[in-house]
């Protein structure tokens, strides 16, 4: 597969991973919803090691229901939220697919904090799904030894 590359609406920030992701989801927990305009944002994870960025990207930190810290990071000049990296998975980067060049790159294959969505949300029941923070290895997440 070619390199996976994107960046923010403005343009100002670019990235490029060599490798793809190794898994895409959705995510219904409250701060996703803040993210995503009150959906659920959908996310590739990525290892972290082949990631190049070209810009300046400011970074907000923050605790997660699930407890654990995050570290999100966006274009300080357009706002486009771009990754999120957690304490529980060092290594391993969410990225927003909004944000890819090919946004083609795969279907979500499961869905996380289904607790979390409002009740007119649509969740696939098609798709592995848990209704809070789901462990390494799951379905819906995968340890560091599964990415590609």
């Amino acid at each position: 597969m070619p390199d996976v590359t994107g960046g923010c609406f403005c343009g100002a920030v670019r990235f490029r991973f060599a490798e793809p992701p190794g898994m895409m989801r959705m995510c219904w927990c409250r701060d996703c919803q803040y993210l995503a305009a009150g959906n659920a944002s959908v996310n590739a994870i990525f290892r972290t090691e082949t990631l190049e960025i070209s810009g300046d990207v400011q970074t907000y930190e923050s605790m997660a229901d699930s407890g654990n810290a995050m570290r999100r990071r966006f274009c300080p000049k357009c706002g486009t939220q771009l990754f999120s990296e957690s304490s529980s998975r060092p290594g391993m980067m969410v990225v927003r697919v909004g944000a890819l060049d090919n946004r083609e790159i795969g279907p979500p294959a499961g869905v996380i904090w289904t607790g979390s969505a409002p009740s007119w949300a649509h969740i696939d029941a098609g798709l592995p799904a848990t209704p809070g923070q789901p462990g390494a290895g799951s379905l819906v997440t995968p340890a560091a030894s599964e990415m590609p």
